[in-house]
């Protein structure tokens, strides 16, 4: 008899992605709420009423400062016609725009690459093929083109109830339907991980339409098994040791990567982040490492690697899971390098690592640690940037300082160095070294005092105006004696947008100055107390902030993760924020996703006139829409999105969108 999992209408990756597990930060380090909700009730304002209005007076000019609705749209730097909010199986972009498919899970990346055939897939096809759920994709000009250049994009993870037939049965229970996943084979676990990791494909614009070159050179696949090294202070210590890598300096593979980075200097980051659903088993007893996975969540088991290869079951590789959780970077000019994973930039659940070079050239990385109560985090070179020598930049990741955010009542942050010997991160408190420090991020930064953040996402550093814009996407688990007049909001379902303005506009500065940009969710219900402008339409406001872009004009663009027929009416999508003057806190709808997906990306390219975006895991979860509930499945999705055959599944792709007829998107 074939053993199956416990029946569930969501499958445990899809719950894995969405993080609705238990917070795994024990401390009692006040959450980013709280000190709102201090600093306003530090000016007075009045207790115990969530109406819009109350909202509106406590930040007064920082997002509701568009009280003419048409003076507000008259000041926006976004000039397109607003696509209208809704649910269905399509993808939709605004009138005036192209929306086309680029890259489907699948497609052939090289000339030898066998064509996808979903009934047929093995390990070795999928390494030559374009990876599943794609998340963040990022661009590097080939001879400073505009229009050729590589695509660099990461495959998050896997959606086995999606990707493989024959897997899934349907039960009924209770008069609803459930879904049964029987256990994957070797084979079909080889694929996913051969689905993981990342992309780097050459593309070129060709009248106006962007194509894949399956005969680049520098084209590559990075996977689940791609043989890595360990850099920077935590190679070769003990604790990353393993049977296979008695060394502690070789990884295979890397996965669940989110969203990353492109460097000044054109090399691409990848950012590992819920790393805990690949390892199942139990630790020995009395293992060193015990209080190091809790607070990561290790093990949660959602994947069944555990099964087939030791170095995923915790009671064979017990030092396994602390080679995993970093920052990986990857030479995009050799396709025969090692990716390096860069131990300095600490070890948590990366969401992204966004960056911009200072004043005085060290390079700032901006770090977000994806998780109920976690918190902000950058990094700051030690070396400093060589625009001239790219050798010079080889290694610059391997040395600098870590910092954790600090978040003040009186609108003040301060970036707390994360160092050995510093503070309270000594032996005292379990640390021998720094490589300690870094395996042991969150705890270091838990003693430090940091903020507890409401998931904290992608995190984007504005050249243009200097500011630095993190993205909370919801915090679901804040108790309701939280909330006050001003914030928090008690589960916060809809997340909101904190603007950073560092001092002196010194991006490597350990101290700067923060603001509420906007408070997510729908204006019209008074107790979401969100802060859009008046002039923000019935389309254009958003719950769940996750990923975002700025634009060469220093605009920024919102993606979002977790909207939905119960949770927003809306699917997921791409908006357009106003950060300046009478039109800030006005937002406007671009591009939506279809049914259970989530919008990834984005990227606008150098010249504007294209708009990246990945659309991962469409088809996805067992929400009720069209008025029945289901579970979505290989053979009875949510929908056939992209290629709507009845002898193909839902694919994640990535999207290029071009204005009709050129030019720059949105100007």
């Amino acid at each position: 008899m074939t053993e199956h999992r416990s029946p569930d209408a969501r499958f445990r990756t899809s719950l894995l992605e969405e993080n609705e597990g238990p917070a795994t930060n024990p401390t009692d380090n006040r959450t980013m709420g709280e000190i709102i909700a201090a600093r306003f009730s530090r000016r007075g304002f009045l207790k115990g009423s969530l109406a819009v209005s109350a909202i509106a007076a406590t930040v007064g000019p920082l997002a509701m400062i568009a009280a003419d609705g048409a003076r507000a749209a008259e000041g926006s730097a976004f000039k397109f016609d607003e696509l209208e909010a809704g649910i269905d199986d399509k993808h939709h972009v605004a009138p005036g725009y192209d929306a086309d498919v680029l890259l489907r899970w699948g497609d052939p990346l090289f000339a030898d690459s066998l064509e996808f055939d979903p009934t047929k897939q093995s390990a070795e096809a999928q390494a030559r093929q374009f990876g599943y759920n794609n998340d963040y994709v990022g661009y590097i000009a080939i001879d400073g083109s505009a229009e050729h250049g590589l695509l660099v994009v990461n495959h998050e993870y896997t959606n086995p109830h999606l990707m493989f037939p024959g897997i899934v049965s349907i039960v009924e229970k209770d008069g609803k339907k459930k879904a049964e996943v029987a256990p994957l084979s070797k084979e079909q676990v080889d694929v996913e991980m051969a689905a993981h990791g990342g992309t780097i494909v050459e593309i070129r614009k060709v009248s106006g339409k962007w194509q894949v070159a399956r005969d680049g050179k520098l084209n590559r696949r990075i996977t689940a098994t791609t043989e890595m090294a360990l850099s920077g202070p935590v190679a070769g210590h003990d604790r990353v040791k393993t049977n296979a890598d008695p060394s502690g300096t070789k990884v295979f593979g890397t996965f669940n990567n989110c969203a990353g980075g492109v460097t000044p200097w054109g090399t691409y980051v990848m950012a590992e982040e819920n790393i805990h659903g690949y390892f199942s088993g139990e630790l020995p007893e009395g293992h060193k490492e015990a209080a190091n996975y809790k607070r990561l969540g290790i093990p949660e088991g959602a994947y069944e690697w555990g099964a087939h290869y030791d170095r995923f079951n915790l009671a064979r590789e017990p030092n396994e899971p602390n080679r995993f959780g970093w920052i990986v970077e990857v030479d995009v000019n050799d396709p025969n390098s090692t990716p390096r994973k860069r131990t300095a930039m600490g070890r948590f659940k990366h969401e992204g690592a966004e960056s911009i070079v200072a004043k005085d050239g060290r390079v700032v990385f901006y770090l977000g640690d994806d998780e109920r109560f976690d918190y902000v985090y950058k990094f700051v070179t030690k070396g400093t940037f060589n625009a001239n020598d790219h050798a010079a930049n080889k290694d610059l990741l391997d040395e600098g300082t870590l910092h954790v955010a600090k978040f003040a009542e009186d609108g003040t942050v301060d970036w707390l160095p994360i160092v050995f010997g510093q503070g309270p991160l000594t032996a005292e408190n379990g640390f021998g070294s720094q490589a300690d420090v870094l395996i042991e991020t969150r705890r270091a930064a838990d003693l430090l005092g940091a903020t507890k953040m409401d998931r904290p996402e992608d995190i984007q550093p504005n050249g243009v105006n200097g500011k630095v814009y993190v993205m909370l996407t919801n915090n679901s688990k804040r108790k309701a004696d939280q909330v006050d007049a001003a914030n928090p909001r008690a589960e916060n379902a809809f997340g909101h947008i904190i603007e950073i303005t560092e001092t002196d506009g010194d991006f490597t500065a350990t101290k700067g100055k923060w603001e509420v940009l906007l408070k997510c969710g729908d204006p019209s219900v008074a107790d979401v107390g969100a802060t859009f402008s008046t002039a923000t339409t019935a389309h254009g406001w958003f719950g769940m902030p996750d990923n975002c872009a700025v634009d060469s004009a220093g605009r920024l663009w919102v993606a979002t993760d977790g909207q939905g027929p119960k949770a927003t009416g809306r699917t997921d999508g791409l908006w357009a924020v106003d950060t300046e003057g009478a039109a800030r806190a006005t937002s406007k709808l671009f591009f939506r996703v279809p049914i259970g997906a989530e919008m990834c990306g984005p990227l606008f390219a150098p010249d504007d006139q294209t708009a990246f975006v990945a659309v991962q895991h469409p088809g996805d979860g067992g929400e009720d829409w069209e008025g029945f509930g289901r579970p979505s499945y290989y053979e009875d999705p949510s929908t056939r999105w992209p290629d709507f055959k009845p002898d193909m599944p839902v694919r994640p792709s990535v999207v290029a969108i071009t204005r009709q007829g050129g030019g720059k998107i949105a100007v």
